[in-house]
């Protein structure tokens, strides 16, 4: 009985050190056998569970640990309007509450609109540019729908959305349904601009983003780079966009069309576009210079402290990336070569070097797997927008982050795909790819339906 009971327990160890455990790279680092399972090198975390997108990198210092810690506190917290003696300053108008109603678990959302569990928010414009070579705002909306709002003001205009189903069917008689959505606005407290472009976009995961933030700018270039040079289909290129802080042009690498530069502006423009909240780096409310602006209640300063804004930047900027799993599995790495071969891996770059960062060393080159070039690409008239951003087209978007995709399922219950969340499954996510991706796709489709779960196997795994 007691040979059984050491047993157990030698069992119970070995499984709770899979759960969640920190990376071990010094040994590859010095023999070069690297261990595929790392994708985010020093800052990857063992761990399987609904929480797996929430922990931070491993051996963090005390006070990194207590900012991280506050950070996080504050990603999940309910913010009020105001008066209010704390988290104030909601509003007028908003599209939610929380960092968290949005990025579930750390990760995405659900696609809808007008409940506290929705991620999707939608972006106007009108046709031009405006003074930084960005997409112009709506008179009357800004850059971005606000579809709530506080008691005395009101929303900015209703969404909605109306998806057809569409069957795709295969070579070898199997099919597919993918839906296609159309957005609609209503109820608008104003009327709307003529000629106003809409985009769709679903919060995405938060988790990895100090890695993505610390990848060299010649390291993306060099991508775009040689996609000009190659006569291939695949033209990605960078999108250089204004950064309201340092007031300079700069690499665009966070957000859908790589639109944002830095994690502090993509932190701050989220407080003030989702929530309305202002910071040191977005002084003004959302609904500065419109109608409804006379009802906003004007308070000293900012309405979250500086130390507040950077501890929730650090929070995002120090989240570690999930192992992948199962990569011994025939399925699986039948599904890898696959990848290579349909080329997707022309966008989806597997591996790529971080930087130095002296600062931060689980971030500092270290050899990542985010399976991305951070490049805009075109996608096709399925996918597109018709909204420009920056030097993103209407039919480009960013290589999505491939990393922790096969985790989607456990960390939001029912996951979704693709910068609109219109894809149920891996599959659809596949089948909707389209201009500098066709290639890749219609080979997708001439794949034995055990070759195509295959691919869905590899991508599981990641």
């Amino acid at each position: 009985m007691k040979k059984v009971l050491v047993t157990a327990s030698a069992l119970l160890l070995v499984f709770c050190c899979t759960m969640c455990r920190k990376a071990n790279t010094a040994a590859q680092q010095n023999d070069n056998n690297f261990d595929p399972r790392l994708s985010g090198g020093d800052a990857t975390v063992f761990d399987i569970s609904s929480g797996s997108f929430s922990n931070p990198y491993s051996d963090m210092g005390y006070w990194d640990a207590h900012i991280h810690d506050l950070g996080d506190k504050v990603f999940s917290q309910v913010f009020v309007a105001a008066p209010a003696p704390y988290y104030g300053g909601l509003g007028p108008a908003y599209n939610n509450t929380s960092c968290t109603n949005c990025h579930h678990n750390d990760g995405i959302g659900i696609p809808t609109v007008g409940q506290a569990s929705s991620s999707l928010l939608m972006r106007i414009s009108i046709p031009g540019a405006d003074a930084h070579g960005g997409p112009n705002p709506a008179p009357g909306f800004g850059g971005q729908v606000q579809n709530v709002a506080v008691y005395g003001t009101q929303p900015e205009a209703t969404v909605s959305i109306a998806y057809a189903e569409q069957v795709f069917s295969y070579f070898d008689g199997a099919t597919a349904s993918l839906r296609m959505p159309t957005y609609t606005l209503s109820g608008a407290y104003m009327p709307l601009p003529a000629g106003y472009m809409l985009s769709p976009r679903t919060a995405p995961p938060v988790f990895g983003l100090g890695l993505i933030e610390n990848i060299p700018e010649a390291t993306i270039q060099s991508f775009a780079t040689a996609n000009a040079a190659a006569s291939g289909i695949i033209k990605g290129h960078t999108n250089y966009v204004y950064n309201p802080y340092t007031q300079k042009t700069e690499l665009g690498r966070f957000g859908l069309k790589a639109n944002t530069s830095s994690l502090l502006v993509q932190v701050a423009t989220a407080f003030q576009q989702d929530m309305g909240i202002t910071s040191y780096v977005q002084l003004k409310k959302s609904l500065y210079g419109q109608t409804q602006y006379a009802t906003v209640i004007d308070t000293a300063g900012t309405d979250v402290a500086d130390s507040i804004l950077n501890a929730v930047t650090f929070y995002v900027r120090s989240l570690a990336v999930p192992a992948r799993r199962d990569v011994t599995a025939p399925a699986v790495m039948r599904g890898e070569a696959l990848f290579t071969q349909l080329n997707c891996s022309g966008c989806h770059i597997p591996t790529m070097y971080t930087g130095v960062n002296v600062t931060l060393p689980a971030l500092s080159n270290q050899r990542i797997h985010p399976y991305t070039d951070l490049l805009v690409h075109d996608m096709g008239a399925g996918l597109a927008d018709n909204r420009p951003d920056y030097q993103a087209t209407g039919t480009e978007w960013r290589t999505t982050p491939l990393w922790g995709i096969g985790l989607l399922e456990k960390t939001n219950g029912t996951p979704y795909y693709l910068h609109d969340g219109r894809a149920r499954t891996l599959e659809e996510a596949i089948l909707w790819h389209g201009g500098e991706a066709q290639p890749s796709r219609d080979q997708f489709t001439k794949l034995s339906k055990t070759d195509r779960a295959a691919v869905v196997a590899f991508l599981q795994s990641l």
